[in-house]
């Protein structure tokens, strides 16, 4: 592509009080608004009446701001340009929506918290979020991450596990096979909390949001997580909430015994589809044996708080050639283990040790959010920046109903929330106003009209008139 006039002939003007940026925002606040996020907002926060006046509209702006790519509270500023008045009330100054979150504490990042989990459930009746085949079994993961921040005003922020100064995101997701995932918890915690600090609570609250989805699955679903949550904690609460586990294990004595008892003849080899690069040599392997053998989680505890289940372990070749001295049990091969409490007859051990590694889809919600809202965190105060994380999460979930609305069968559906920003809402418009009613008048030739199009139909819908 080459520039077509001199330069010269060109010439910029900020004067066109009719045009809008992100003409998507119409029917994305449509969506937010017919499943009731104002409303719950509304009517369950609780913020000083001073500065939590208009609770309802103040979030709403707030998530619109992350809609159209806010990641700090100057961004908000997006929602005060051109003709944004003339679409929206109440569309308010960067310093006042600080000024709200500021107010936040503990009690009321825990009423936000509810709100968006009736949020995504008023979503999920809206659009078809996870869709299960018979027999399906929804997969809950669960991971934490270190959200850096800079500076040293940040409530909270020190070096964690990762070696970053940040603070510490745990998330739940949701997914399918034929569904992206859709987050359905949040926590934000202090950046030297160790990762399975809250994590019971946590699976507790979305495994009862899962079920008030009504997803129509006859299968438990599985709770997937790495060594990090291996505890009685959170796998007893997974269990006592209706869920299977798969988790990862660390090598400990019970663990390498186990591991031990393995035949030579019971390993089954496995190949991987790609390549995947050894950390440990820099090396490519590309092929490994999985086994099982059962195994009782958690003996050292009461019997009643024993696990019963299987030790499922994925073994490569050890290519470090910086050996130990001393003979050891593992001489040859290196050993991945996780316990699943799954049935062998419906899941079996390749199956299991494939489905537990789809365990890392969650880094792309990580990546996902860090890409948007969470690029920054932007208060120094704690709780303004937990109810950051929430409202982060409400905009994602919207976003991939959207997407789904939008082209349920094809490349949206399952697209990232960069995407899905930049085809549906940074759409630009020109108002016009002609007997009392707006017109947009978006560019022609938009590659995704018929997407904007489809959203746009569903939002704008009459509502449903019972004739009983």
């Amino acid at each position: 592509m080459q520039f077509k006039h001199a330069p010269a002939a060109v010439s910029a003007m900020f004067d066109d009080p009719n045009l809008v940026s992100a003409a998507g925002l119409v029917p994305m606040l449509r969506l937010a608004r017919s499943v009731g996020l104002d409303e719950l907002a509304q009517s369950r926060l609780s913020v000083p009446t001073d500065r939590g006046a208009n609770a309802g509209s103040k979030v709403m702006a707030l998530v619109a701001g992350m809609l159209a790519g806010a990641d700090s509270i100057d961004d908000m500023n997006l929602l005060r340009h051109g003709g944004m008045g003339r679409l929206f009330d109440r569309t308010y100054a960067p310093s006042t929506l600080g000024s709200f979150l500021r107010e936040f504490r503990f009690g009321h990042v825990r009423q936000l918290d509810a709100v968006a989990s009736r949020t995504l459930v008023n979503l999920a009746s809206a659009a078809p979020l996870l869709q299960v085949r018979g027999g399906e079994r929804v997969m809950v993961d669960l991971d934490d991450t270190i959200v850096e921040v800079h500076g040293y005003k940040k409530q909270g922020a020190s070096f964690g596990y990762s070696g970053v100064r940040g603070l510490n995101a745990l998330l739940a997701t949701a997914s399918t096979t034929s569904s992206a995932p859709v987050i359905l918890g949040q926590r934000l915690r202090q950046g030297k909390t160790g990762s399975p600090k809250g994590a019971a609570r946590i699976v507790g609250d979305v495994l009862a949001t899962l079920r008030r989805m009504n997803i129509g699955s006859s299968v438990r679903p599985l709770l997937r997580a790495d060594s990090a949550f291996y505890g009685h904690g959170t796998v007893g609460t997974a269990i006592k909430s209706g869920a299977d586990v798969s988790v990862t294990v660390r090598m400990d004595p019970a663990v390498k015994t186990a591991i031990s008892s393995i035949p030579e003849d019971g390993w089954e080899t496995i190949e991987y589809p790609n390549a995947i690069r050894d950390e440990a040599t820099g090396r490519w392997i590309s092929k490994a044996e999985v086994a099982e053998v059962p195994f009782v989680a958690f003996r050292s505890r009461k019997i009643a708080e024993r696990v019963e289940g299987r030790l499922v372990v994925r073994r490569i070749p050890d290519l470090n050639p910086n050996k130990v001295e001393q003979p050891t049990l593992f001489d040859f091969y290196r050993h991945h283990a996780f316990f699943t409490t799954t049935d062998k007859q419906t899941m079996g051990t390749v199956a299991a040790d494939k489905t537990h590694r789809a365990h890392a889809i969650i880094e792309q919600v990580h990546a996902d959010l860090k890409g948007g809202p969470l690029a920054h965190l932007p208060s120094g105060v704690f709780t303004a920046n937990s109810a950051w994380l929430v409202l982060a999460v409400i905009a994602f979930n919207l976003t991939r109903t959207a997407g789904l609305i939008s082209d349920r069968a094809g490349r949206l559906a399952r697209a990232t929330t960069a995407t899905i920003r930049r085809t549906l809402i940074t759409v630009p418009a020109r108002l016009a106003r002609s007997a009392r009613r707006i017109t947009m008048h978006l560019p022609a030739a938009w590659p995704w009209q018929a997407a904007f199009d489809r959203l746009f139909t569903a939002t704008h819908a009459p509502p449903h008139v019972s004739t009983n």
